[in-house]
């Protein structure tokens, strides 16, 4: 099946920032996590994807072809939730149906008012009146309402309290059930991500420190909790990060890179990102 998106050699450049070399495929039916530190460059490729801004050199697809020259009805599969909500504050949710009805020639009337049903988005209120996470629902619901087949997610599930994001993470899962949908997300919760992505992408001052499968990532994966001299025990390419503290060393290590029955205990996905943020490597 065709891939969803795919970034080759992307690169953009600004005074005292540069995003460089960024290469990743996000394969149909699956999910994407986009993490990394404020300032790592998760918005500015996210804006790269959209065709907000121009790319200085590289390639982007979506569904195949480049982003810069879609077809419409290429662009109509995209739905995009950015961290902010884009519509006007004097809007209600009804009227922001109706105009999005003018818009998206696959546009469902019935189903974007189930989606404000379920996160009890009260249509006739102005945006304005919205909490954040209310404002962050409507925006999902406009972007789910139409033949979506690329989610795309900037900070979703910031400002939505513990059972809001359980809500929304469960309504992902049944969004790739049909295996055309994919989902490109980038959040600050990696907790979030852990539980419904295939994919983890982390990009660390401008560039991909790795892109793979989530379940390969955490099970090659440990931490090693000991002395510096137990640790001299591990060849030194099997140390991916180090910290030490008064009561001795933490370490991540490689599996495949260490010998085998050395203790390591598991690896988090956030336990994975600080470690390779502190080494930058």
């Amino acid at each position: 099946m065709q891939d969803a998106l795919k970034l080759r050699g992307v690169s953009k450049r600004y005074r005292g920032f540069a995003l460089e070399d960024v290469n990743l495929t996000l394969p149909s039916g699956c999910i994407m996590g986009f993490i990394g530190e404020n300032g790592a460059g998760k918005t500015t490729t996210i804006k790269l994807i959209l065709d907000m801004i121009r790319r200085d050199s590289g390639d982007i697809e979506v569904f195949g072809e480049d982003c810069r020259n879609m077809r419409r009805g290429a662009w109509e599969g995209i739905g995009a939730v950015l961290d902010s909500c884009g519509f006007s504050e004097t809007l209600t949710a009804a009227q922001v149906g109706r105009i999005l009805a003018g818009i998206y020639r696959t546009w469902d009337g019935e189903k974007f008012e189930r989606l404000l049903c379920s996160c009890r988005v009260d249509r006739n209120k102005k945006v304005k009146e919205y909490s954040k996470g209310m404002k962050m629902k409507l925006s999902l619901a406009a972007a789910m309402a139409h033949d979506t087949r690329l989610l795309i997610l900037d900070e979703a599930t910031s400002g939505l309290d513990p059972v809001a994001r359980e809500e929304l993470l469960e309504s992902f899962q049944d969004f790739i059930q049909d295996e055309r949908r994919s989902i490109f997300i980038s959040s600050h919760i990696i907790s979030d991500l852990e539980k419904v992505c295939d994919y983890i992408t982390f990009i660390h001052q401008g560039r991909i420190l790795f892109s793979e499968e989530k379940d390969r990532l955490l099970e090659n994966h440990g931490i090693f909790h000991g002395t510096r001299e137990d640790l001299r025990a591990l060849p030194e390419e099997a140390v991916a990060g180090l910290r030490e503290g008064a009561f001795g060393v933490e370490a991540l290590v490689k599996r495949d890179r260490a010998p085998v029955g050395f203790s390591l205990d598991r690896a988090g996905l956030e336990e994975i990102m600080l470690f390779y943020s502190r080494e930058g490597k």
